[in-house]
C-alpha cells in the first residue's frame, strides 16, 4: 500500500494520569517481569469506572471522573494479565500468570471467589458473553474454556486450540466466539461448540508474528484481527469469513485493538503510541504520544476517551476531540 504524506493529529497531553503508587516493587527492577506494570485495563459500561490489573498481583478500581483509586483488590498470587467487566458492570473477572481466575463484585470490588485454577499456564484473555452468563478464558496452555458466571464451574469440555491462545472475543449477539492463536483465527459456535471457520491471516505467515488481538464491529458484520510484531490489521466478512480488501498497514504492531461504542472507529496499541483510525476508509486520524511502552492487552475505548497503560504502573487517559470525528481532512494514509 503506497504512502501519502497527509496530516494526522498528534495528541501529546492526556487529560488524566493515574498511578498505582502503592506498588511494593520498584518499576525499574526486572521490568520484563511486569512487577509494577499496568498489564490489563477494562472500562465499565457506565464509562465512569475502570479496573486495571498490575504486575504486583493486584487490581485497582478507579473513578475515571476524579482519578481516585476506589479500591486496591488483592488475592492473586502472580501478575494479573487479563481483566474483563460484564456488560451490566456487575462482575469483574481477572486472570493471572499462574492460570488462576478470581471473580469480583463490580460495585464493591470485593472478591466473590477464591483463586480458581482454570488453566495450567498463564491466562492472557477473558471475555464475558453479552448476557454475562458465560466467561471465556484463553491461555498459553493452548485451550479456551467457558465458565458459568452463576456457579463458576466449567461448561463442557475445553476447546483445544492447538497453539497458544492470545485473545478470545464473543460476537455482539453471543452466537460466536472468536479465538486468536499463534497460527490462526478460529470461529466457534457457543451453543454446539463447533469450529465453523478457521483462517490463517497474512501476518501469521511471517513467523514469529502472531494473531494477537481481535475486535468485532458493533453490528457483527466484521471481525478485525491484529498481530505482533507485524504492523497489519485485517478485516474479515463474518458472512463468508473471507478477508475484506487489503490489510491495514501501520508503522507498528497492532497487538491490541478495540472499537468505539459507535462502531465507526478503531483504536490500536502496541509498544508504540496508541492510534485512532476510522473504519470507513481505514486511515489514522490521531496518534497519542504515550511516554512509555503500551502493553499489548492494556487498552480500551470509551466515549471520547482512550485509556492506555504501560510499563511503569501508570495509566494515561487521552481525550478524543470532536473535530476528529467530524473532520474530513485530518487523515494519514496508514490506519492504526
Amino acid at each position: 500500500m503506497a504512502e501519502e504524506a497527509q496530516p494526522f493529529i498528534l495528541i501529546t497531553t492526556p487529560v488524566g494520569a493515574f498511578e498505582a503508587r502503592e506498588c511494593a516493587v520498584s518499576a525499574n527492577t526486572v521490568p520484563n517481569a511486569r512487577e509494577c506494570a499496568v498489564s490489563a485495563v477494562a472500562v465499565f459500561p457506565d464509562r465512569r469506572h475502570m479496573v486495571t490489573g498490575l504486575g504486583d498481583h493486584t487490581l485497582c478500581l478507579w473513578d475515571l471522573r476524579t482519578g481516585v483509586m476506589l479500591k486496591k483488590m488483592k488475592g492473586h498470587r502472580n501478575w494479573v494479565g487479563a481483566v474483563a467487566v460484564s456488560r451490566d458492570g456487575r462482575l469483574i473477572a481477572s486472570g493471572d500468570a499462574n492460570g488462576e481466575l478470581i471473580a469480583w463484585d463490580g460495585n464493591t470490588g470485593e472478591s466473590l471467589t477464591q483463586p480458581i485454577k482454570i488453566h495450567s499456564k498463564q491466562i492472557v484473555s477473558l471475555d464475558f458473553s453479552p448476557a454475562g452468563t458465560v466467561l471465556a478464558s484463553g491461555s498459553w496452555d493452548t485451550t479456551t474454556e467457558l465458565w458459568s458466571t452463576r456457579t463458576w464451574q466449567e461448561q463442557g469440555n475445553a476447546i483445544n486450540c492447538i497453539d497458544y491462545v492470545h485473545c478470545v472475543r464473543h460476537s455482539p449477539l453471543g452466537e460466536y466466539l472468536a479465538i486468536a492463536t499463534s497460527k490462526d483465527v478460529q470461529i466457534w459456535t457457543t451453543d454446539k461448540r463447533e469450529c465453523i471457520a478457521h483462517f490463517q491471516s497474512y501476518h501469521a505467515a511471517h513467523d514469529p508474528a502472531w494473531n494477537y488481538s481481535l475486535a468485532w464491529t458493533s453490528d457483527g458484520t466484521r471481525l478485525l484481527s491484529g498481530s505482533n510484531p507485524d504492523p497489519t490489521i485485517q478485516e474479515w466478512d463474518t458472512s463468508t469469513w473471507k478477508q475484506v480488501n487489503d490489510s491495514w498497514k501501520g508503522r507498528t504492531a497492532a497487538s491490541a485493538i478495540t472499537g468505539d461504542h459507535t462502531g465507526s472507529f478503531v483504536a490500536s496499541a502496541s509498544t508504540d503510541h496508541p492510534r485512532l483510525g476510522r473504519l470507513s476508509d481505514r486511515r489514522t486520524i490521531a496518534i497519542f504520544k504515550h511516554s512509555d511502552d503500551v502493553y499489548t492487552d492494556s487498552f480500551s475505548t470509551y466515549y471520547k476517551h482512550i485509556p492506555s497503560a504501560g510499563r511503569h504502573r501508570k495509566f494515561l487517559d487521552w481525550p478524543v476531540q470532536d473535530s476528529l470525528f467530524n473532520s474530513k481532512a485530518c487523515f494519514h494514509h496508514r490506519l492504526l
